[in-house]
């Protein structure tokens, strides 16, 4: 460890104790529209009331995370391993329930908040369950998660990682501290070759290459089936379907142009009006995106507004099919994806990224999002290279490509699918090699 590195992790360390008020104000904050940020808080320094020595530590800080990991972990569990998951967020937590409730309620899984970034913390998580190793989702680098775990003699890989190129460009300046932590992992169960190569170029040893897990995610389908269902319940069933799914903040203005020129561009050629899924990113948002939307002129029906379960059986009826199905709820993407004819995946829009296409591609969806698709370069770079997936330059690329209305041929994106599914097996095959392969710490 170089004393670069050293006097980082001390600073790091210090950063986080003496900010723990702060902290703890941000959680608080949180748990004023999210009570769930402030449940079962001793987890979150430590302290956890059922231990479980020996777990497969599964870390998923968020929703998409877990929901990548959940074919991974009905794995571990069909081999008889015993699951402790980690997370940040109440929606990966919450996922985790949703999923696993039958495991949990048998003691073979638990679901706890990760520890706050620090020693004392994150020791007492290695007393509760002593990990025999542990998988870090897609590429969370956290410089004390790693480093107490090798300090404790857990092997910690990262899984289902990627390194997008303007991370690795940002990383390889000056100190390079962030690719010192990754050399900290034991190694890494990547998603492509060119992944392999990125993080063996930085120092990473020990690296597996086994495909993008989203793709193994299993697909509910009464939610496929309540949403075809909801589609005809809406009165969409002779008109265009788009969903917006996963929008999130910067972007909202550029998605109600689109929608306002496309309806106006329907409107000039006797076409019956387009209907739009609008799913936002977080909950957070929900009430906002619902004010813009209307004040843009648009007439919205609320999902939350229709009760408690994805069943348009119990929705009563629709007095009129409305501009803009807001969907304002966790859990139910397939549902709305389902209702679409094609898909417009957020996050693209902003430096933040796009957020994940597989379960549109899953459902058959083709798939557009903005010209930020450095956080899902894999698989990304496939898909448009099979013709399945769209990245406009912008918003009025946006308007242009919803007004062309390509259609891939849905055998494209059966075959395109069908080439990238198998990740499960080959990460759980993958693992006892790479665990051979530890170097000791």
């Amino acid at each position: 460890m170089s004393l670069a590195l050293r006097l980082f992790l001390l600073a790091w360390s210090a950063l986080w104790t003496l900010g723990l008020p702060v902290v703890l104000l941000y959680l608080w904050r949180r748990g004023r529209k999210d009570p769930a940020y402030l449940a079962a808080l001793p987890e979150r320094f430590g302290r956890y009331a059922r231990p479980m020595p020996g777990a497969i530590w599964v870390h998923a800080v968020s929703l998409g995370e877990m929901r990548s990991a959940v074919p991974l972990i009905r794995g571990l569990l069909a081999a008889g391993h015993q699951v402790v998951t980690t997370h940040f967020t109440p929606a990966g937590r919450a996922e985790a329930l949703r999923a696993f409730g039958p495991e949990i309620a048998l003691g073979q899984l638990q679901a706890v908040w990760v520890p706050l970034e620090t020693g004392w913390a994150f020791a007492g998580f290695f007393r509760a369950f002593r990990p025999a190793y542990g998988l870090v989702m897609e590429i969370e680098i956290w410089p004390r998660m790693v480093f107490a775990a090798r300090a404790r003699g857990v092997p910690l890989f990262m899984c289902n990682a990627q390194y997008p190129q303007d991370s690795l460009a940002r990383d390889s300046r000056g100190l390079r501290l962030r690719q010192q932590v990754m050399q900290g992992f034991a190694g890494a169960l990547v998603k492509s070759d060119l992944q392999a190569t990125r993080f063996a170029g930085v120092g990473v040893r020990n690296i597996a290459v086994t495909g993008e897990l989203r793709f193994d995610q299993p697909v509910p389908q009464a939610q496929v089936v309540a949403g075809q269902a909801a589609r005809l319940w809406i009165g969409a069933t002779h008109r265009r379907v788009i969903c917006i799914a996963s929008a999130i903040e910067g972007e909202d203005a550029l998605y109600i142009q689109a929608i306002k020129a496309l309806r106006q561009h329907h409107a000039a050629h006797d076409l019956p009006p387009p209907l739009v899924v609008y799913v936002p990113r977080r909950p957070e948002r929900f009430d906002l995106v619902a004010r813009t939307l209307e004040d843009a002129g648009l007439r919205l029906l609320r999902r939350s507004a229709l009760g408690p379960a994805f069943d348009p059986a119990q929705w009563g009826r629709v007095e009129t099919t409305p501009d803009v199905f807001l969907g304002d709820s966790l859990g139910e993407m397939y549902g709305y994806l389902a209702m679409a004819d094609q898909a417009v995946v957020g996050g693209g829009f902003t430096p933040k990224g796009s957020h994940n296409i597989s379960e549109a591609l899953v459902l058959g969806k083709p798939v557009m999002t903005g010209p930020h698709v450095q956080t899902i370069e894999f698989p990304f770079a496939e898909a448009e290279a099979a013709g399945v997936a769209i990245k406009a330059t912008g918003g009025n690329d946006l308007t242009r490509l919803l007004v062309a209305n390509h259609q891939p041929d849905p055998a494209a994106i059966a075959a395109f699918v069908a080439s990238q599914v198998q990740a499960t097996d080959r990460t759980l095959a993958a693992i006892p090699r790479l665990l051979a392969a530890v170097r000791p710490f």
